[in-house]
């Protein structure tokens, strides 16, 4: 009678335990998947770098969106952030907006310089005590409250005057920009310097038609979307 060599009977106990240990790793490996293809709890993604991003945003080159957006080129979160909550009064005419940015500039040392009036809020310009533009901030014309405006002033201000874009060279970079975007419709007015980036009057034949900024430090173009159509300003 022949006999097998080389190989043993697995105990049964044994057996068993190599079954269960199988058993686990499988409803392991099931329970992994769907937590995974949920979306509740997998790890986020590395964070992308880059210029700019977000609605609003316009790079260099590309035409804006319709709201307000996130992007940053350049610069940090804005060194003068301001905020007054709004009384529920509407604010109608400039002197009424100039009013309401007073109050809330007062807090922080600052005064109001060129009050614009569009269709969907009060634009107004802040300055230091020596009278050098500082930051920007929008009126609400529904209820009064002020706060810093979106985008550049937002998220571009950087509280510091260094620059490697001279106002010069923000004025040929948002011409440039105006005669790729909006060819033939708008040119370059007013050229403000603020902290971190420019901001630009846009007209029309002579008439404003709206604003744009220039990041000092990288070039980057934002157009401003959300302010609607242009009717009224005043200087201070």
């Amino acid at each position: 009678m022949s006999r097998l060599r080389g190989t043993r009977a697995v105990p049964r106990g044994l057996a068993w335990l190599v079954l269960v240990v199988a058993s686990v790793l499988l409803v392991g490996s099931v329970a992994m998947t769907l937590v995974s293809t949920s979306g509740s709890r997998v790890a986020p993604a590395a964070p992308t770098t880059g210029t700019g991003h977000g609605p609003g945003y316009a790079g260099t080159s590309n035409p804006s969106g319709n709201l307000p957006g996130g992007g940053m080129g350049g610069g940090m979160m804005g060194a003068q952030q301001v905020w007054l909550a709004g009384e529920g009064v509407p604010v109608q005419t400039i002197a009424q907006a100039r009013a309401r940015a007073a109050q809330a500039a007062a807090a922080r040392g600052l005064s109001t310089g060129e009050v614009m009036k569009f269709t969907r809020n009060f634009y107004v310009e802040l300055k230091d005590s020596a009278g050098n533009p500082t930051t920007e901030v929008l009126v609400d014309p529904n209820g009064g409250s002020v706060s810093t405006e979106y985008g550049p002033a937002m998220m571009w201000n950087t509280g510091s005057r260094d620059a490697t874009v001279s106002a010069d060279q923000a004025r040929r970079i948002a011409d440039g920009w105006l005669r790729t975007n909006q060819p033939g419709q708008s040119t370059v007015a007013d050229v403000k310097a603020f902290p971190g980036y420019y901001t630009i009057d846009t007209e029309t034949n002579g008439n404003t038609v709206g604003m744009m900024s220039v990041n000092a430090l990288t070039g980057a173009v934002w157009y401003h979307t959300w302010h609607g159509t242009f009717i009224a300003e005043e200087d201070d």
